[in-house]
């Protein structure tokens, strides 16, 4: 997702706006660009291909420049290539009205082709320009930014969440969202506008989330919200329950390794206030609206994408073995486009961490539409997929900023844990077993601390496997979702091609893979399938490939076996994911650092992906 700040007020804008776009830096951006107003009538805009240390450096310093109203933008490319011509902000043909988009206009180029009959002249590849035009287009008639806004996004197919000035009206700051989420910062004699609440948190924590299909007019004292139907509509002041120090790297050289080292604290909050030891269950305060319906669900679909959707495959085992319900588990991108089935007695659960994936969100939305109950599991609040669920759980993780989620995937799966038990405790799980569940569960936050606490060791692992150029992880049950999270971590940030896989299914195909240059990663806890875990590695033995083994203490051959071992302590099979993920995190972590990959901000990826 690209990044989007505007303010208006008292204040200076351009820093403001500026600062706002570098808290946005891990989203992911391959361009960058300002709009001000200046001295309240001189539209000034500055754009640059490349990091926003460049857009600064190309912004001179001129201390006659006065400006309290601005919008700053970091681009992902989709629409033309990472140019200068192609950043935001765009403008019209008369070089009044400034524009940043987030999102995709599906009918561009149907509208810019009209646009052109009408004599308005392009200069990018952008799907975006297209707006600034439109907007100039009602603006000539109607001499009201907020009103040529709203005509002008009644035309368009697709996602945005913008934010508009223009000279002509220089007391005004216009956004609006539709798919991609936009969040208005209510200050005092100032206000704000960001696509993520990072941006607005050192300013201000009052904050008014827009919905779809709404725009909002902002001045530095008011501010009204209107649909593109032109109804005004209230809205609740909410606030942010978390502060700057989330956002800031602390001791640690990368968000990355902080949200690691913050599992301990994340995972325990994820439970917190949520156990009735009394009952030996759980508690989830958001579904019991819902609680006598979820009594009779005979089947439940768990819809995700990426990190999100290896927490739901974690989940699918959770949910058969705890509470012997069936699940599957899909792409939230099949989803949507295909024909499941789903009856009254379906729960459908959407997991993602931002609360705004796009494809998740459409995938809620058909099911709904189908007649499903639909419970999220997110981490945002205020959230497009918090709001139209419905019910469902906060994961409570607090901000991650890291574009590799790490945090989350943990707090995900403790979150489904405790959904799991609830279900369980209300149909067959025995008061000893729920016992059982709910005592290990306490544990798991000193037990991820205890291999955090081997880190330097997992960084000498990884100086030695820095420059290969594939890998292959190897789980099973429990674990397989997790060799599929292990991969992936290295894949993003490391650029190193790796491959997860179900043990067993090694014969079937990757076997042909190894040899003395592959490193092979097992997880292998002392579980049910321990012994099995251990032929599939001699069979790698046998063929020269480099094991590193992921094993409790005290495991028994697997020491011989393996070039390298990791040691995690023994918890139920139900809640190893959790401790088995941290030792992968921690060497894709090294791996690419030491390949000297910016870790937080990979190339080619967004923190939330919120375009098909």
């Amino acid at each position: 997702m690209c990044g989007i700040v505007g303010y208006i007020g008292k204040k200076q804008a351009l820093p403001i706006i500026i600062e706002g776009i570098k808290r946005l830096e891990y989203r992911g951006y391959d361009s960058s660009g300002i709009a001000v107003i200046n001295n309240d009538t001189e539209l000034i805009i500055h754009k640059r291909e490349g990091k926003i240390i460049d857009l600064e450096r190309s912004i001179p310093n001129d201390k006659n420049f006065i400006s309290h109203l601005g919008i700053a933008h970091t681009r992902w490319a989709t629409h033309g290539q990472p140019t200068t011509t192609n950043a935001h902000p765009h403008t019209d043909c008369s070089g009044s009205i400034a524009v940043v988009h987030n999102g995709i206009i599906e009918n561009y180029q149907v509208l810019r082709k009209s646009l052109e009959k009408r004599n308005h002249s392009f200069k990018s590849d952008t799907d975006t320009e297209v707006l600034a035009h439109l907007i100039e287009h009602f603006y000539q008639k109607t001499k009201n930014l907020h009103t040529s806004v709203r005509y002008s996004l009644r035309m368009v197919k697709g996602t945005f969440g913008i934010t508009v000035i223009s000279k002509d009206e220089p007391d005004k700051l216009i956004a609006a969202r539709r798919g991609s989420p936009l969040i208005v910062g209510i200050g005092e004699g100032e206000n704000f506008v960001a696509s993520d609440a990072t941006a607005l948190v050192v300013h201000t924590k009052n904050v008014i989330y827009l919905q779809d299909n709404e725009t909002v007019e902002l001045t530095p004292n008011d501010f009204t919200i209107k649909t593109l139907a032109d109804n005004e509509v209230e809205r609740e002041i909410s606030e942010i329950d978390w502060d700057i120090s989330m956002v800031d790297k602390g001791e640690f050289d990368y968000f990355m390794l902080k949200e690691i080292f913050e599992q301990p604290t994340s995972i325990a909050n994820a439970f917190r206030g949520r156990i009735m030891e009394q009952f030996n269950t759980s508690r989830l305060g958001g579904i019991n609206p819902y609680i006598d319906k979820l009594k009779d669900i005979k089947q439940i679909y768990i819809i995700a994408c990426g990190t999100s959707w290896h927490a739901a495959l974690v989940g699918e085992y959770l949910l058969e073995d705890i509470a012997k319900i069936p699940v599957e588990v899909e792409y939230a991108s099949e989803f949507r486009y295909r024909n499941p089935i789903i009856n009254p007695d379906t729960l459908v659960i959407v997991i993602s961490q931002s609360g705004e994936t796009a494809d998740t969100l459409a995938a809620l939305r058909e099911a709904k539409v189908r007649g499903a109950i639909v419970m999220g599991i997110t981490n945002v609040i205020g959230s497009t997929i918090a709001r139209e669920t419905d019910f469902g759980s906060y994961i409570h993780a607090g901000a991650e900023i890291g574009v590799a989620s790490t945090k989350a995937f943990t707090s995900q799966i403790t979150v489904l844990f405790l959904f799991a038990l609830l279900l369980g405790r209300m149909r067959n799980l025995s008061p000893s077993d729920g016992a059982k569940y709910i005592h290990e569960l306490k544990t798991i936050p000193e037990k991820v601390q205890q291999i955090l606490d081997c880190n330097e060791e997992i960084k000498r692992i990884a100086e030695q496997y820095k420059d290969v150029r594939n890998a292959l992880y190897l789980g099973r049950g429990y674990n397989f979702p997790v060799a599929l999270e292990g991969a992936l971590k290295l894949k993003e940030i490391s650029y190193i091609h790796a491959e997860g896989y179900p043990a067993a299914e090694m014969k079937h195909g990757p076997i042909a893979l190894i040899d003395e240059d592959m490193p092979v990663l097992f997880i292998a806890p002392e579980d049910f399938v321990y012994d099995k875990i251990l032929s599939n590695i001699e069979e790698v033995k046998a063929r020269k490939g480099k094991i590193i083994a992921i094993a409790n203490r005290d495991s028994g051959r697997i020491e011989k076996l393996v070039d390298h071992i990791i040691y995690i302590p023994r918890t139920i099979p139900s809640l190893t994911p959790i401790l088995t993920v941290i030792p992968l995190q921690l060497l894709a972590y090294h791996v690419a650092v030491l390949r000297g990959c910016n870790v937080d901000q990979p190339r080619n990826l967004a923190k939330s992906v919120t375009v098909e």
